[in-house]
Parts: C-alpha cells; sequence; structure tokens
C-alpha cells in the first residue's frame, strides 16, 4: 500500500511512512526525520512528545503491519494547525490526537480532534467518501475507551473516541469491524485535491502566516477565478509602479465570493514598509477590523511561542494594525498629514459603504471641527493617493446590495468622485459593475467617453465560497426577499441537502438545533436585525452593548462567546463575517404582506412604517446580510407575536412565516 514518491498530501506530513515501517526503525530514526521536517526549532519538550507518540503506535500498531499507513505532524493550514498523526488502516482514516502527559479527556481536546476530522472530511476531495474516526489519546490515562458511534450528520465521521495508550490497538479494531467501506487506495487518497473554504478569520490568520491564496482556494468556487483576479490585480499594481500613472480598479463579486480574501492576499503580497509596492488593507467594518486584528495578534503570539521565542500582545499588534486599519483612522491621519501616505496600494474593503458628501461633511463639521469640508468619503480618499508624484492604485472591493446603514454612498459616488476631479486616474471596471445589485449604472455612464477606462471579466468573482456546502445559498436568499417563490423553492430543492435551512416558531426549539448541527469547533449564534426592538420578551435585546470580538473569537465557556446563545450580533456586527451555523429571529420590523414586504422602525411605544426608499433598501439589505452568515446550514425563527401586547400581534409575523413555510423550508 506504500507510495514510492512524495505526493500533495505526503508533504504536508513532517514525517510519513508504511506501517510495516514505522515499527521496525527506531524511534531515534523517527525523531531525527521529524526535527529535520520541522518549521521550527525542535525544543526538548516536543522531542519528547513525539517519542512517546511513536513508543505508543509501536506497541499498538502490530497487528496492522502491511495494512496501512502513517502521518505525523500532518499541517492544517486552514487551521493553521497540524494534526498529530493521521492513520490509513484499511478502509478508515484515523485522525489521532495526543495529548501527552495528561489523564483527563477535556472537552477543547475532544473538540480539537473533531476539528481535525471535519476538515478531512469537508475539504479534502479523497476523504469525501471515507468513515473517518478522530481518537483522542490522554497518555497518562488508563483502561478507558470510548463508545464508537455515528452523528445524526451520518457522514462518515465518527464521534470523537478517548482512549487510552493501552486500548488503542482494540479501538482501532472495533472501529475497523463497525465502518464499512473498500480498502483506501493511499497513493489516491494522498494525490486528492485538500480544497478549503476558510473563514475570513482563518483566511485573514494563514494569509499574514504567509500561506498562498491558491493553498485557501475552496471547495465549491473555483479557484482559476480566485487566481484569475488576484493575478490582475497585481498585474495593475506592477504596471502603474513601472510605468508612473494612477488607477482605480473596481472588483466585484456576489455575497461570500471571497472579495475580501483577494483583498487581503494583495495586501500580504506587499506587507513590507521598505516595498515599492507597499499596501495597506482598509475597511470602515470596524467589527471587522477589531477581530482581524484580535485574531493575527492571538495567532502570531502563538506561533512565536511554538517557534520557541517569546512576543507581548502589544508587540504582535503593533504590526498587525499597520497592515489592517480603519479607513477612517487612514483619513483622519490624512487630515493631520498633509504628505502622501506611506502606501502607495490602498485596498478598500467593502467601498460601497463609503459616506456620500452630506455624510462627511456632517461629521468633520461636528467632530474634526472643519466646517469647509465639502468632499465625500470616495473623493477624499482618493485624493489622499492622489498626492503621491509619481503613482498609486486604489483597489474597491465592491458587494452588491450591502449598503446597510445612513450615508453609505454606494459604488456610483466613486466614479462621480473621478469624473469631478481626477480626470487623468485610469479606471479598471469589473464588467459586472453594470448588474442592478451594484447601483451604479447611471454613473458608469460617465465613463464612456472617459480616456483609459477597461472593462475585465476577470474582476468579477461570481461563486460564493462562503458555503462550502451550497453555492447557491445567496441566489436562495436574494430570490426569497425579492419575492420570486418559484425560483426560490426551485433554489431550494437544490441545497437542502447539503445545506439545511430549517423554520420554526419556537426559539428554545432553534437553540437545541443548533447545538444538535455543530460538531467540535464549528461555531453558532444568534442574529437578528438592528431594528429587532420587540425581541425583548424572548430575552433578545438589540439595544444590550455586546463585544464582537469575544463574540467571534472566544470559546465555549465564555459567556460573551457566540455559543452561549445569549448576546446577539446585528448585521452591523456580522457583515463580511461568518458563522458554521446561525439562527435568525425574524421581528415584526419587516414583514410579508400581500403587497409585499412592508419596512417598519420601531419608535417610542409603536412601530412606525418606513416611508424614505433608502431606509427601506437598507432594511432589505441588513435581513439579506442576516441570511448569508451561516456556512453550513441555519435555523430561522418567527415567533408567534401576543395578542395581548399591540407591539406585537400576531398579524405582524403570521404573513413572514407562512410565506417563508410556502417556500418549501421544512419546519422544526
Amino acid at each position: 500500500m506504500a507510495s514510492k514518491t512524495p505526493t500533495a498530501i505526503s508533504r504536508r506530513a513532517y514525517f510519513s511512512a508504511p506501517i510495516e515501517d514505522l515499527l521496525v526503525n527506531s524511534v531515534e530514526e523517527i525523531l531525527g526525520r521529524l526535527t529535520l521536517d520541522s518549521e521550527f526549532s525542535v525544543e526538548p519538550t516536543q522531542r519528547d512528545a513525539w517519542a512517546e507518540q511513536v513508543a505508543i503506535l509501536q506497541r499498538s500498531l502490530g497487528k496492522f503491519s502491511g495494512r496501512g499507513k502513517a502521518y505525523f505532524e500532518f499541517v492544517v493550514p486552514r487551521l493553521g494547525k497540524r494534526i498529530d498523526v493521521v492513520l490509513l488502516i484499511e478502509h478508515v482514516v484515523f485522525v489521532v490526537e495526543f495529548k501527552v502527559g495528561e489523564k483527563d479527556f477535556t472537552r477543547s481536546g475532544v473538540d480539537q480532534v473533531w476539528d481535525y476530522a471535519l476538515d478531512l472530511k469537508n475539504f479534502h476531495a479523497a476523504s469525501h467518501l471515507l468513515a473517518i474516526a478522530p481518537v483522542l489519546v490522554a497518555t497518562r490515562s488508563v483502561d478507558t475507551l470510548g463508545a464508537i458511534a455515528t452523528t445524526k450528520h451520518n457522514d462518515g465521521v465518527l464521534c470523537p473516541i478517548a482512549v487510552s495508550p493501552n486500548n488503542l490497538e482494540k479501538c482501532i479494531e472495533q472501529v475497523l469491524l463497525f465502518c464499512d467501506g473498500a480498502s483506501i487506495d493511499v497513493i489516491a487518497w494522498e494525490q486528492g485535491r485538500y480544497k478549503p473554504t476558510p473563514t475570513i478569520v482563518e483566511a485573514a490568520t494563514a494569509l499574514y502566516a504567509q500561506h498562498s491564496v491558491g493553498e485557501l482556494a475552496s471547495l465549491g468556487a473555483d479557484k482559476v477565478e480566485l487566481d484569475a483576479t488576484t493575478s490582475a490585480i497585481n498585474e495593475l499594481i506592477q504596471k502603474a509602479a513601472r510605468e508612473r500613472f494612477k488607477a482605480v480598479c473596481f472588483v466585484t463579486g456576489v455575497p461570500g465570493a471571497g472579495k475580501t480574501l483577494v483583498g487581503l492576499n494583495v495586501a500580504t503580497q506587499h506587507m513590507d514598509p521598505d516595498s515599492d509596492l507597499h499596501s495597506v488593507y482598509l475597511s470602515g467594518n470596524g467589527p471587522l477590523v477589531a477581530i482581524l486584528r484580535e485574531a493575527l495578534t492571538r495567532d502570531k503570539q502563538r506561533r512565536e511561542e511554538e517557534a520557541g521565542r517569546r512576543m507581548r500582545k502589544g508587540e504582535a499588534r503593533q504590526a498587525v494594525e499597520a497592515f489592517i486599519q480603519n479607513v477612517h483612522h487612514f483619513r483622519d491621519d490624512c487630515i493631520r498629514d498633509p504628505g502622501p501616505p506611506s502606501e502607495h496600494v490602498a485596498i478598500f474593503d467593502e467601498a460601497q459603504r463609503a459616506w456620500n458628501r452630506e455624510q462627511t461633511a456632517s461629521f468633520m463639521r461636528r467632530k474634526k471641527n472643519l466646517p469647509d469640508f465639502d468632499q465625500s468619503e470616495p473623493e477624499f480618499l482618493v485624493s489622499c493617493m492622489d498626492r503621491h508624484a509619481d503613482w498609486a492604485v486604489v483597489v474597491c472591493l465592491v458587494g452588491g446590495g450591502q449598503e446597510i446603514n445612513t450615508g453609505e454612498a454606494g459604488i456610483g459616488e466613486w466614479i462621480h468622485a473621478l469624473d469631478r476631479s481626477f480626470p487623468d486616474w485610469r479606471v479598471h471596471v469589473s464588467s459586472r459593475l453594470h448588474d442592478d445589485e451594484y447601483g451604479a449604472g447611471a454613473a458608469l455612464a460617465m465613463l464612456t467617453n472617459r480616456q483609459h477606462v477597461t472593462f475585465n471579466d476577470d474582476l468579477h468573482l461570481s461563486v460564493s465560497m462562503r458555503s462550502f456546502r451550497a453555492e447557491k445559498q445567496s441566489l436562495f436568499v436574494k430570490l426569497l426577499l425579492d419575492r420570486d417563490q418559484n425560483g426560490a423553492r426551485a433554489v431550494l430543492k437544490e441545497i437542502d441537502a447539503r445545506y439545511p435551512i430549517r423554520l420554526t416558531r419556537d426559539l428554545l426549539a432553534a437553540k437545541q438545533w443548533l447545538k444538535e448541527q455543530a460538531r467540535g469547533n464549528e461555531r453558532y449564534g444568534l442574529v437578528v436585525s438592528s431594528q429587532a426592538q420587540r425581541l425583548k420578551p424572548h430575552a433578545i435585546d438589540v439595544k444590550s452593548p455586546m463585544d464582537p470580538v469575544h463574540w467571534f473569537l472566544d470559546g465555549k465557556q465564555d459567556v460573551r462567546s457566540s455559543y452561549y446563545l445569549e448576546d446577539v450580533a446585528t448585521e452591523f456586527h456580522v457583515q463580511g463575517l461568518e458563522l458554521d451555523w446561525s439562527c435568525v429571529v425574524w421581528d415584526g420590523d419587516f414583514r410579508y404582506t400581500d403587497i409585499g414586504w412592508a419596512p417598519f422602525s420601531f419608535v417610542g411605544d409603536r412601530w412606525q412604517h418606513i416611508r424614505k426608499l433608502e431606509r427601506q433598501s437598507y432594511l432589505k439589505n441588513a435581513y439579506r446580510v442576516l441570511l448569508t452568515r451561516a456556512r453550513q446550514g441555519m435555523v430561522i425563527v418567527v415567533p408567534h407575536g401576543d395578542e395581548t401586547d399591540h407591539t406585537r400581534s400576531p398579524s405582524f409575523y403570521d404573513g413572514t412565516f407562512t410565506y417563508l413555510l410556502s417556500l418549501g423550508l421544512v419546519r422544526l
């Protein structure tokens, strides 16, 4: 069964060998190979841990000589971690995590090995149809052998099995009897494509650690598309630097298509402040910036510790903050300093959310004591980059239907600004910017007679990669919100088997469903509209302060985390981010009626109909954001209401529930 040449998978392990070779090699030989291939200097504690793992395996695998292969320190780029040991034995993949020196089986250890098993199942093509057994070995435990069982998902990933070293052999035997399947072709397994779909936090962490976007290509989206968009931007940057011109580039994409991933990839390739191509990633999304900064800071500290170096959190944060900046802080720095910024390339994420002239002027007058300021945010930001005497590139990452707050100008204002004030800037435009959801149609007409305008298909990302289980989930949400019942029903039938969407009127049942679906550290949480002010009887208060950093990054034991299902996130907290499983609680602010969606705002002691078309659009977009956050599935809760409460009349909710049920959603 052994592979004679290194392949994609075997190179991802520090050391791999057929089981018969593992049994006859000395511990010293194996340690030498592990040490040689390690990315870091190996501390004595690590060598001792490896030695104990090898000894346990050599005692436990005698019966399986000639029946499989072992892989040590198997790299999982999406998680930025390494699996202690992967064993291929007959028809089962064993994912083995050793807790050296421990006698207890912790919840965090169980979740860790489960995460590894799920990563292989979901993202390694050759493992999709195989049985995978996550095994947790506490090396000081005695006579433990956990139950061998499947989960409700029935996808071939067993529940994690807690095992003492003396029972590892018995565990393997019982799993082989429990699971069915043909023997694994080791060479085919090693050559199988590993195509993870990272969350934005995972992607930022991996890219900052200098992994390539190619390693992070998704299972659902076409890697060629991501590469083509990244290459188009990099070619423009290099050409602008070489030929000394200034350009703005508009990149479009469906929700979750990887626009932020592309932007981060370009920025991480040019992080060196001494480079002529030095870039900065900017976002006006405060929660996103805070979460990414904290995640990168924690990961940088962890990686330094693994390499045997101590780094203070403040030191790690300083480097991260220079890489990811809040666009408003960048703007304020440019107000204080009239010189050109240090970066020649500025990547603006969610560029459609930049402020219009009225909102910017009002802010500058009230907060910055600049009564004569008369520019929109896009115009001022381009003017800052225009201070460079030689060249500059502005990359605008544009989402459709994502404006959710007062004063957000949409992408049209960027084009108006270029037309008004920057006639010499070259413009590179996604050919899909004409689509209705980007709201740039009228403004694009201004580019008709402009020189140096290039439309490029490579600047559009057409496939959602947020949900690796259902690429068409964002299309379903669009059809749902556009009241295209037939279209929504048809798409739902396509995605339901891989991406479950459930409907209920019982919040407690929804919470229980979330907990049953999530495995390992898969993150789940409650999301609601910022206008959902009459969910207080369900212990949901959108006005109660929550910290998005703790909500998105902290673990199951932290009451501030999303796992606790106590604090809720609104569209402002979750835009640009994602959960594995979500619960959307639908209030009376956005009601389905005989004439379509009716938007309301709660003022004082009653609901008031929203008349302004702009605000109606914001509320619809808020629900678009909420309904597209989950990667693996979601449950929608539409409360019953209360006949005795005029603010929660059942009539505010029944129409919405009936409409959603008519689309074919399964009721819990």
